[in-house]
């Protein structure tokens, strides 16, 4: 059965939102990213004064290598959501159109896969939340 122009066309037409939540998700992996590599070089830094430190001073740099460590931690984990997410609205789209040029319903495993985007997006956005709300809790100078 050869897939009408019309099935195909309607199939376009769905697939701009996803379309346009995928360049939503990259903004966001951009945004984590730059928070991610501030995180590391302000690392790095403490890292080289820890060795030029009294023992006094040693504890409190040490103290904000751990904070920079979590806060790494869940920008990372917040980019792996945020691929993921984008990755899932790919087959999202993929299987729309594969469920055209195929005459198949595929609308459940394309709803299931739109569902769970959405959840990796949620979670993405969650822990970059809370990555900003650490940063902003503890300030450059006063560290838990």
């Amino acid at each position: 059965m050869e897939p009408h122009l019309t099935d195909i066309s309607r199939v376009i037409q769905l697939a701009v939102a996803p379309v346009f939540l995928l360049t939503a998700i990259a903004t966001l992996i951009n945004a984590l990213n730059a928070r991610l590599g501030r995180a590391v070089d302000r690392r790095r830094v403490v890292q080289e004064r820890l060795h030029t430190q009294t023992a006094g001073e040693t504890a409190t740099a040490e103290a904000e290598i751990s904070y920079l460590t979590r806060r790494t931690r869940l920008v990372y984990f917040a980019i792996f959501c945020a691929v993921l997410s984008a990755l899932l609205v790919c087959m999202v789209v993929a299987g729309a159109f594969l469920g055209a040029l195929l005459g198949a319903d595929l609308s459940r495993p394309v709803a299931t896969l739109f569902i769970a985007a959405m959840l990796a997006m949620i979670a993405a956005l969650g822990l970059f939340l809370r990555e900003v709300y650490l940063a902003v809790r503890t300030g450059t100078h006063n560290r838990p």
